[in-house]
């Protein structure tokens, strides 16, 4: 599982193990934070630099770390070097920096969260709902973000039971629903919101949410009456799930003259993300 985390309004690529109970943490993302590098790129070359130097010492525990495809900037996966927390704290005893300590806390605290979110799954929602709340989004919104993620997962519970692969399978679904109905590719409304490695559902307007919620339980609806199987007939159940939002967005359009689908956003300042450490 995939996921991003932030420390100090940093973000930081993780990705999680559940067969070892084991978080994956994106070294260039930490190296960034200890050094307070101003871009990815200036990570990547302090990083190289101090691989090549450890490796010279024979200090093998930090050098020979995993790799795992995350996603970039650009919004494309690449192979990038990882660490446990473990690692982590190895990597961390060789950068002399104000934030060495605070950074073991918080990758500490990661770690038992996420354990405690296995073994009890409501944490995990009392945590994503705390986490909008300080970002400023209203209880409305929280609601129907929740609200659509159950549907969301109910689809993929579908399509994983009728042979889709998870990955690049459900991906391309999900591409036809929401071309569908909102007439944009994700990457291009994304591109709309000025979005990069965001979430796109985290940005959506209220009106986006509830549309996509339709698309995505229309969809399932008509693969489960279908009993669609395999991708190419979830792909015509995933189009026709989508043309029932596309034209109940078409007659709502009509009647208040406003789009549904907006360039909106809860982006900070830009000169904030141009210094953040992205993904």
């Amino acid at each position: 599982m995939s996921d991003l985390k932030i420390f100090e309004n940093k973000k930081v690529r993780s990705q999680f193990d559940p067969a070892n109970e084991m978080w994956y943490f994106s070294i260039v993302d930490i190296i960034g934070i200890l050094t307070e590098q101003p871009t990815v790129e200036r990570a990547r070359n302090y990083w190289k630099v101090l691989k090549s130097r450890l490796k010279k010492e024979g200090n093998e525990s930090v050098t020979n770390c995993n790799q795992l495809k995350l996603q970039s900037e650009d919004g494309k996966f690449y192979k990038t070097d990882v660490g446990t927390v473990e690692d982590i704290f190895r990597l961390i005893q060789s950068i002399p920096s104000p934030k060495s300590e605070p950074l073991k806390q918080w990758l500490a605290k990661v770690g038992y969260e996420r354990i405690q979110e296995i073994n009890d799954p409501s944490q995990s929602i009392d945590r994503a709902r705390e986490n909008w709340q300080k970002l400023g989004r209203s209880e409305k919104w929280i609601q129907q973000r929740m609200s659509g993620q159950e549907t969301r997962n109910k689809l993929t519970d579908y399509w994983q039971e009728s042979g889709v692969e998870k990955g690049k399978e459900f991906a391309l679904l999900t591409n036809i629903i929401h071309q569908e109905w909102t007439g944009l590719s994700v990457r291009k409304h994304k591109d709309l919101k000025g979005l990069k490695s965001q979430n796109l559902r985290d940005h959506m307007s209220e009106a986006e949410l509830i549309f996509t919620a339709l698309a995505e339980l229309s969809s399932r609806q008509i693969a489960e009456s279908t009993k669609a199987k395999g991708l190419d007939e979830n792909a015509v159940a995933s189009k026709n799930g989508g043309a029932v939002a596309k034209n109940a967005r078409k007659e709502l359009e009509a009647k208040t003259g406003k789009s549904v689908v907006t360039g909106e956003n809860f982006l900070p300042p830009s000169k904030d993300v141009e210094n953040e450490v992205l993904e």
